[in-house]
């Protein structure tokens, strides 16, 4: 008798389920950590955003010290006031400017300068993925509680960034 060396077909079936499985399970990883990392992406932006708008208000109430004028001056003094206590505004790093959003969750979607990567509302710039709001709540005369919440999606799945700060009146 001669003896018959290779493979049968049914080892060679056990030998490509085990590869493909193999494969399966290795792409599944490099799915999820691809998955994870843009999340972590958006959420450090989300979180930078947000101490963005805090800055800017802050940043407000020290020009008001510095002019002499009254430390919500131009954000929440009056019902006029962009931040007017209750309504949502949005904040321009760029142009440094507050305005108002018509109604709370309706601020504009951010946009981003392709070539300084700065976000803002300009309108000639593309649009990105990110809205940022911020109300103002008086708790007395001398504090205001700061919230700043920042929306995206990424495909179905919406995300939400959110904080809190209290400012105060220090002059």
């Amino acid at each position: 008798m001669r003896s018959k060396k290779g493979f049968t077909v049914i080892e060679s079936l056990v030998a490509i389920a085990i590869l493909v499985a193999a494969i399966t399970g290795a792409m599944a990883a490099v799915q999820s950590g691809l998955s994870s990392y843009t999340f972590s992406k958006d959420q450090i932006i989300a979180f930078y955003l947000a101490q963005e708008g805090f800055e800017q208000i802050r940043n407000i109430r020290d020009e008001n010290h510095l002019s002499s004028r009254n430390w919500l001056y131009g954000v929440s003094v009056s019902s006029s006031d962009p931040c007017y206590f209750g309504n949502a505004c949005t904040a321009d790093g760029v142009t440094v400017t507050l305005a108002r959003c018509s109604a709370i969750g309706s601020c504009p979607v951010l946009r981003q300068d392709p070539t300084t990567g700065f976000y803002g509302l300009n309108g000639a710039w593309p649009v990105t993925k990110f809205r940022r709001e911020i109300i103002l709540t008086s708790i007395n005369d001398h504090e205001v509680a700061v919230t700043v919440t920042v929306d995206w999606a990424k495909g179905t799945v919406s995300r939400q960034f959110k904080a809190r700060e209290n400012l105060f009146n220090w002059q």
